[in-house]
Order: C-alpha cells, then sequence, then structure tokens
C-alpha cells in the first residue's frame, strides 16, 4: 500500500476533518498524514490555511510536492485512490458510484445547515432570525428523514464514504444539537449508528466532550 508523506490542515470537532481522518484510517494512510492543528473562522482568516487554501477552510491536505487539496470529498477520493488496491470508499464506475456520491452530498449538506443552524442560535438575541430557524430545521428533518427511509439499504451496503459522511452527520448531532433528539425520532438511524460506532475508524476519531484535542484521534464538529 502506497504511503505519501502528507499534511493536513485540521482542528479538534470539525465533522468535515473527521470525514477524511476517517478515510485516512479505512485507505490506510493516516500513518502518512501530519496533523497541523490551524482552527479557521469565518470572522478571523487564518494565514497558515490561506497559504495553501484560499478559502480559509480545512480540511485541507497538502501533498508531498507542496499543492493542496480541498474540499472533504476531493480528498477522500484522493486518499482512496493512492492505496494500491481498488477504490474501497467510492467506486470507480456504475449505478453505486452515484449512489455513494449522493448520499455523501446530502450529508455534507445536512453538515452544512447543521453548521447554520448553530450559528444563528449564537448570535444575539435581538439578531436572530426565527423564520432562519424554522427554513433550517425544516431541512434537516427532511434530510434526516430521507436518510431514515435508506437506513435498511445503507446497512446492508458496503462500508463506504456515504457510510463516512452520515456517522459524521449523526456524531454531530449528539455532540452539538441533543435537542434535536434524533436516536428518538429515526430509529433506523439509531439502529444502523450503533454498529458505526463500534468500527476502529469511528472509535478512533470520537471527542465525548467539548474538551480541545492535541492528536489526530479527534475530529468531531
Amino acid at each position: 500500500m502506497s504511503q505519501l508523506p502528507m499534511k493536513l490542515h485540521w482542528s479538534p470537532r470539525s465533522p468535515f476533518v473527521r470525514k477524511v481522518v476517517m478515510a485516512a484510517h479505512e485507505t490506510g494512510q493516516f500513518d502518512a498524514i501530519t496533523l497541523m492543528r490551524n482552527p479557521v473562522s469565518v470572522t478571523k482568516p487564518n494565514p497558515v490555511v490561506m497559504r495553501d487554501n484560499p478559502l480559509n477552510k480545512i480540511p485541507t491536505l497538502v501533498l508531498a510536492d507542496g499543492s493542496a487539496l480541498y474540499d472533504s470529498l476531493v480528498i477522500c477520493e484522493y486518499l482512496d485512490s493512492i492505496g494500491g488496491a481498488p477504490p474501497r470508499l467510492i467506486p470507480a464506475h456504475g449505478p453505486e458510484r452515484w449512489v455513494v456520491l449522493r448520499r455523501n452530498a446530502l450529508a455534507d449538506g445536512l453538515l452544512t445547515l447543521l453548521l447554520l443552524l448553530r450559528g444563528e442560535r449564537t448570535r444575539p438575541a435581538a439578531l436572530i432570525s426565527q423564520d432562519q430557524l424554522d427554513a433550517h430545521m425544516a431541512k434537516i428533518v427532511a434530510a434526516l428523514d430521507r436518510f431514515e427511509s435508506e437506513a435498511a439499504e445503507i446497512a446492508a451496503s458496503p462500508f463506504r464514504l456515504d457510510h463516512i459522511a452520515l456517522g459524521c452527520v449523526l456524531g454531530y448531532l449528539d455532540f452539538r444539537f441533543l435537542d434535536i433528539e434524533w436516536r428518538a425520532r429515526w430509529p433506523g438511524l439509531r439502529a444502523w449508528e450503533a454498529e458505526f460506532a463500534k468500527r476502529p475508524s469511528a472509535l478512533a476519531t470520537m471527542v465525548e466532550d467539548d474538551t480541545e484535542a492535541t492528536t489526530g484521534s479527534v475530529a468531531r464538529g
């Protein structure tokens, strides 16, 4: 299995970073990655990150030749491509490829909505828009309903990127949105997540509380 030296702009709590770190574990590339803890903010650009990613976003993967890859889907597909074996996380072709990519897109969009919801909730009370809160929640519930309708099919399919992405969504809900009570509302997802959580790559990337981490084993929202 090919392992090339790489560096990852990383910070604890980011569900998108967690997805990449899980993919690195699953593809056998984690030991080749040096983690560079560089948190980012929408209001304060990080010049270290911006040298590699002008969008000031993490995860950003810096390759051995100094070039950089972003966003999380691109990084995961790259890691999947360099393992010296047929792709394991994203099928190379055929109907299954589009299923995996569609579910990954739904999970990524759902994570983005959750981040927007968190941002709106943390604004000063006088500036919070109830219309925004309601719109975000309507789409979040609809997305989780869709995943719930496919939970049995997801459970029966090979472990791939869509599983990682969905697991990161549910982990972020556990970490930041206990009030949504997803385990009570979507029992199919609860049953699926109970098995997902046992996977070594999932266990290696868990955060149990809101403390900062110093190793690459953590990256939840």
